[in-house]
C-alpha cells in the first residue's frame, strides 16, 4: 500500500463530470481527503468542451442527490420545468400528455456544461482538490500507483492511492485498468441507432419559439426526433435514426438530406431550426449503447458507478440521475463500512440490480417515445393507468411515476411496472372505451396482484 495512505481517509477520483464532481463534494464534506483526476481542461476557465451535450432530464432521484449535496439552489435557478411530452403527430396535430398529477410532478431540462460547471465549483469549495488535463495512463494495483498523463505536454504523473472509483464515463480508463486484474464480465450490446444534435434559437424577440414547459417529441416508428428546452430560450434538439436502413445514418449524410428528411417527416419542426444543414453536418454522430458488467469492484483498490458501471441509452432521462444516486448509495456504504471492500461490495450489491432494471427500462421507452406514443391503443392504456393511479393510489403507481418522481428503487418499479402493464393490456383488450370496462373486475384484480406501497 502507498504510504501516503495508509492511515487517511482519502478517494481517489477519476472522472470529474458530473458524478466525479457530486461524489466529490459528499466525500469532502464528510471530511475525507478527495483527489480528482480530469482528462479534460478546467471548463471554468476554457469553457465546456465536453463529450455529449445532450440535454438531462433532472428528476426526483437527481434532486434528492443534488441536497444532499447543497447543490439544489444553484441547479435549480438554470433549470427548465417539463410537465410531459408534447407529441407531434404526422398530420400536424400535437396534443401534450402529462408525466404526472400537475405540476407537483414535472421534470427538469438541465444543460450537461453549467451544471458540470456548478457541480465543480461546489467540489472545489467543499474541499476536494481538482488535476485537470490528467488522463489516467496505467495502473499498478499492487503497488497502488497511478500514472496520469498531463494531455498538454504529454509527461506522466504518478500517484499513490488508497482507493480509486472510476466516475470517467462509457469509455473509463479505469475499467480498462481493472479488465486486466479482475474478471468484470463486460459486455457491449449496441442499440443500432445513433443520434445528431440540432439547436432551435430564439425567436427575434428572444422568447422560446415552442411551448417551453415540455418534452417535444416527433414519434415516426423507427426513429424521432425530440427538443428540450435550455434557459437561455433555445431548444437542444435531437434526432435519433438508425444505423442503417431507410431512413438511417447510412441515407442521411449531409445537410441537404437531412434537410429533405425534415421535409418530409417532421415539417413543423423544419422552420424553427435554421441552420439545419449546418448543425447536421458540423455536430458528430453520437452511440446509443447499453453497458452491462457483472462485478464492479477489485477488492477494496477499486470502484466503478455511473457510467462506467453501468452505460444506458438516454431514453428514460436517468443515466444522470441513476448515477447521482450511485454516489449517495456509496457514501452511504463508506460512512458505514470501515472496510472499504465490504463498502464497495455493499454498494455493488444494492446499486447493480437497480442498474439492470432501469437499463431495460430505458431500453423500453424507446420503444414508447418513437412507436406508440401516437397509438390509440396505447393511449387508452395510458388514460386506464391514470383511473387506476386514482382507484388506488397505494397500490397502483404508474411506472413513470415509480421512477421519475420517488426514489423506489428501480428493481422495485420494473416488477410493479410489468405486474401493471398486462393488466392493462388484459383490460383493454377488446375494448374502444373506458366505459365498457368492468370496473369491480379491476378492482380486484389490483388489490390481487398489487401489495400496498409503502409509504
Amino acid at each position: 500500500m502507498a504510504a501516503e495512505f495508509q492511515d487517511e481517509r482519502h478517494l481517489t477520483i477519476v472522472g470529474a463530470g458530473l458524478a466525479g464532481a457530486l461524489l466529490a463534494t459528499l466525500m469532502a464534506q464528510r471530511g475525507w481527503s478527495v483527489d480528482v483526476y480530469e482528462k479534460r481542461g478546467d471548463p471554468r476557465v476554457q469553457g465546456y468542451a465536453g463529450g455529449r451535450s445532450i440535454n438531462l432530464a433532472l428528476a426526483e432521484r437527481g434532486r434528492h442527490a443534488l441536497r444532499e449535496a447543497g447543490a439544489d439552489d444553484e441547479v435549480m435557478a438554470q433549470a427548465v420545468m417539463m410537465r410531459g411530452r408534447m407529441v407531434h403527430f404526422a398530420d400536424g396535430r400535437v396534443d401534450l400528455q402529462r408525466y404526472g398529477r400537475d405540476d407537483s410532478e414535472v421534470i427538469w431540462s438541465v444543460h450537461r456544461g453549467e451544471l458540470n460547471l456548478i457541480l465543480l465549483g461546489i467540489a472545489e469549495r467543499a474541499g476536494a482538490r481538482l488535476h485537470f488535463q490528467r488522463g489516467l495512463e496505467s495502473v499498478d494495483f499492487d503497488a497502488r500507483r497511478a500514472t496520469f498523463k498531463d494531455e498538454g505536454d504529454g509527461s506522466l504523473h504518478e500517484v499513490g492511492f488508497r482507493s480509486l472509483v472510476g466516475a470517467d464515463g462509457a469509455g473509463s480508463a479505469l475499467r480498462g485498468a481493472m479488465r486486466g486484474a479482475v474478471e468484470l464480465g463486460e459486455r457491449t450490446q449496441s442499440l443500432g441507432h445513433s443520434y445528431k444534435e440540432l439547436e432551435i434559437p430564439p425567436a427575434p424577440d428572444g422568447s422560446f419559439r415552442m411551448e417551453p414547459h415540455a418534452l417535444h417529441i416527433w414519434p415516426r416508428g423507427r426513429y424521432m426526433c425530440i427538443a428540450l428546452p435550455n434557459d437561455e430560450q433555445t431548444f437542444t434538439v435531437t434526432l435519433f435514426l438508425p444505423n442503417e436502413g431507410d431512413p438511417s445514418f447510412q441515407t442521411v449524410r449531409d445537410g441537404a438530406q437531412a434537410r429533405a428528411l425534415f421535409e418530409r417527416d417532421f415539417a413543423d419542426a423544419l422552420p424553427l431550426i435554421p441552420h439545419l444543414e449546418r448543425d447536421f453536418e458540423q455536430n458528430p454522430a453520437g452511440l446509443l449503447a447499453t453497458l452491462y458488467l457483472d462485478r464492479w469492484h477489485l477488492d477494496e483498490r477499486a470502484v466503478l458507478l455511473g457510467d462506467a458501471a453501468h452505460a444506458m441509452v438516454p431514453f428514460h432521462g436517468q443515466g444522470m440521475n441513476c448515477a447521482f444516486e450511485d454516489c449517495v448509495a456509496l457514501a452511504r456504504h463508506l460512512d458505514a463500512h470501515q472496510d472499504r471492500a465490504e463498502a464497495f461490495a455493499a454498494f455493488q450489491a444494492e446499486r447493480l440490480p437497480n442498474a439492470r432494471a432501469i437499463q431495460q427500462m430505458a431500453l423500453e421507452n424507446y420503444l414508447e417515445m418513437r412507436d406508440r406514443v401516437d397509438d390509440d391503443d396505447y393511449l387508452m392504456q395510458r388514460a386506464l393507468e391514470r383511473a387506476l393511479a386514482d382507484r388506488h393510489p397505494d397500490r397502483f403507481v404508474p411506472r413513470y411515476a415509480m421512477v421519475t418522481f420517488s426514489r423506489l428503487p428501480y428493481a422495485v418499479a420494473f416488477g410493479r411496472g410489468q405486474v401493471q402493464r398486462d393488466i392493462l393490456v388484459e383490460a383493454t383488450r377488446g375494448h374502444t372505451a373506458l366505459d365498457s370496462l368492468d370496473w369491480n373486475a379491476l378492482d380486484t384484480l389490483v388489490r390481487e396482484r398489487l401489495a400496498p406501497l409503502e409509504a
